[in-house]
C-alpha cells in the first residue's frame, strides 16, 4: 500500500466509500439473516412479508440485529484502510456510501472515526447503483472518487471524478477503466486452494479413515467390500465437509472473537458466505448420494451423522462434557458404518473401545483451547461452555478415559480377536494395547504444557513420532493377518 500513491485531486473532492465487499470483504444483509436465525429464529417467518414491503425493509429490519460488537470485529480491506485514513490525514473528507441500512452504517462510522458522513439506505430507498449515482451525485455535485467492487458500481462510477477498484473481477476492472480515471486498485482477499482446502477442513477426512478399519475382521481381501468402504469413505467425507461449512457459518461472529478461528477463511473475509453456502448444498447432496451407492445402511447411519453434527454446531457444543461425548460418538458411528459396509462381525468391545478413545482426544482438544484461554487472559471462550478454573477437571477426565481406553482394547484382545480366530497371528496384536499407552500418554503431555495444536488429528498428521507408532502399528496387524 506504500507504494500507491495519495489521490491525484484536490482535497475538496470527497472520498466516497462503498461497505460491503469494498471496506468489508463480506456481505452484512447475509450475516444478519444469519444472525436472525440464531439469535432470534422464532422471527424468520417475517423475512417474506419484508421482502414484499421493499429491500429496503428487509435491510432495515435484519441490520438492526447486527450489534456493534459484531460491527468491531468485521475483517477489513486492510491497504483500502490504510489509504482512507492517509486521505483522511491530508484533509480530504471521508464518506461512507452503503446499500446496508444506516443503523449499520453508522454503526461502521464510530468504528472507523475518520468517516465524517454516512450514505445509506432509510427503510425506504435501496440506496444501491443508479439510486447511489443519484444522491451522491446530488450532495456532491462538485465531484467525487468513488470505491466499489461490483458491477452495480459503474453507473456510480460513471458519474465520478475517479475510482477505487475494490473487486477482484478482470471484466470489471476494465469496464471501470473505461468508466472513469482509476487511480488505484485494492482487490479483496482471494480464495486461493489453500484457503478453499481450511474451509472444507480436507484433513479432516483423515477421521473417515475409521470406515476402514473393519475391513480388517475378515474382509480385507474382498475387492466388492473395499469399493462399498471408498464409497462410504467418500461420502461420510463430503457430508463432514459441508456441516464444516455449516459449522463456519453459525459461529461466524464468535470465531472472529478467537485468537486462531478469525483466521478462518469464511471468519476472515476470504471466503464469501454465498459461496460456502453453494458448497455446503453440493457436499452435501453429492455425500448421501454416494451412501445411498454403497447401501441402506451406509445411508442410515450418514443420516444419524448428520443429525448428530447438526445438533452439535447448532447448540450441543455449548454443553460441557456432552460435546466431547457427542464428538467421541460421530467418532464411533464411522466406525459403526465401516462394520455394516464390510459385514465383519460386530464386535461390541470395538465400539466401546472407539468412545473411549475419542472421548479422551476429544476432552484434550478441549483442554488445549482452556490453557489457550488461560493464555490470553480470558475466562471463557465465545460460543463454548468450559471456563479456565475447569482445566483441572478436563485434564483428570482425559488422562482417566485414556486409561479405561488402554484396558478396554485388552479385553478386546482377550475377548474377541483371539477366541474368534480373527487372525493368524494375533499375539501380534499385544503391540496395540502398548502404542495406544505411549501415544495417548504424549498426546497428554503435550497437551498438559500447552505444546498440542488445537486439534488432535492435525498434531497426529503433522508429528513424526505419531506417524511412527502408525506404521508400527500397521506392521503389527500385517503380521497378525499373513
Amino acid at each position: 500500500m506504500s507504494d500507491v500513491p495519495p489521490l491525484n485531486c484536490d482535497l475538496t473532492v470527497p472520498f466516497v466509500i462503498d461497505l460491503d465487499g469494498t471496506l468489508v470483504p463480506t456481505d452484512t444483509l447475509h450475516e444478519a439473516m444469519f444472525l436472525l436465525l440464531k439469535r432470534d429464529w422464532s422471527r424468520a417467518w417475517l423475512v417474506p412479508l419484508w421482502i414484499l414491503q421493499g429491500r429496503a425493509v428487509v435491510k432495515e429490519k435484519l441490520g438492526a440485529l447486527i450489534t456493534d460488537r459484531d460491527v468491531a470485529n468485521f475483517p477489513v480491506n486492510a491497504d483500502l484502510l490504510q489509504f482512507a485514513e492517509r486521505e483522511a490525514r491530508r484533509g480530504r473528507k471521508i464518506v461512507l456510501a452503503t446499500a446496508a441500512d444506516r443503523s449499520l452504517a453508522e454503526k461502521v462510522a464510530q468504528r472507523f472515526p475518520f468517516i465524517s458522513n454516512v450514505v445509506a439506505s432509510d427503510g425506504q430507498t435501496n440506496l444501491r447503483g443508479r439510486a447511489k449515482a443519484d444522491v451522491l451525485s446530488k450532495i456532491y455535485p462538485e465531484g467525487f472518487v468513488y470505491a466499489g467492487d461490483s458491477y452495480r458500481d459503474v453507473e456510480v462510477w460513471r458519474r465520478s471524478a475517479g475510482a477505487i477498484f475494490a473487486g477482484g473481477s478482470e471484466r470489471l476492472f476494465e469496464r471501470v477503466k473505461e468508466a472513469t480515471h482509476l487511480f488505484a486498485s485494492f482487490p479483496p482477499p482471494s480464495l486461493r486452494l489453500n484457503g478453499l482446502r481450511r474451509a472444507l477442513r480436507l484433513h479432516q477426512w483423515a477421521k473417515n479413515a475409521l470406515i476402514f478399519v473393519p475391513l480388517a475382521l475378515g474382509q480385507i481381501s474382498d475387492p466388492v467390500a473395499w469399493t462399498k468402504a471408498i464409497e462410504g469413505f467418500l461420502a461420510f467425507s463430503l457430508v463432514a465437509s459441508a456441516t464444516y461449512l455449516l459449522n463456519d457459518l453459525w459461529d461466524l461472529h464468535e470465531d472472529r472473537q478467537h485468537w486462531s478461528k478469525k483466521k478462518r477463511p469464511l471468519a476472515s473475509g476470504e471466503m464469501k458466505l454465498s459461496l460456502s453456502i453453494a458448497l455446503m448444498l453440493i457436499f452435501g447432496a453429492a455425500g448421501f448420494f454416494l451412501a445411498f451407492v454403497a447401501g441402506s445402511g451406509c445411508l442410515a447411519l450418514l443420516g444419524c451423522y448428520a443429525i448428530l453434527t447438526v445438533a452439535y454446531s447448532l447448540a450441543l457444543k455449548r454443553q460441557p462434557v456432552i460435546d466431547v461425548f457427542v464428538l467421541a460418538a460421530l467418532f464411533t458411528l464411522r466406525l459403526a458404518a465401516g462394520l455394516v459396509i464390510a459385514q465383519a462381525v460386530l464386535s461390541t468391545w470395538l465400539l466401546v473401545f472407539s468412545m473411549f478413545f475419542f472421548l479422551s482426544l476429544s476432552f484434550g482438544k478441549r483442554q488445549t483451547e482452556i490453557v489457550r484461554m488461560v493464555t490470553y487472559g480470558k475466562d471463557s471462550t465465545p460460543g463454548r461452555g468450559y471456563r479456565a478454573m475447569d482445566a483441572p477437571f478436563v485434564l483428570a477426565s482425559g488422562v482417566a478415559t485414556m486409561m479405561a481406553t488402554v484396558l478396554i482394547m485388552v479385553i478386546y484382545l482377550i475377548e474377541d480377536a483371539f477366541p474368534k480366530g480373527l487372525y493368524k497371528h494375533p499375539y501380534f496384536l499385544w503391540w496395540f494395547p502398548a502404542v495406544i499407552f505411549l501415544w495417548m500418554a504424549r498426546f497428554w503431555l503435550l497437551c498438559h504444557r500447552g505444546d498440542l495444536h488445537d486439534d488432535p488429528v492435525a498434531f497426529a498428521l503433522r508429528d513424526r513420532v505419531s506417524l511412527f507408532y502408525a506404521v508400527t502399528m500397521c506392521l503389527a496387524l500385517a503380521a497378525a493377518i499373513a
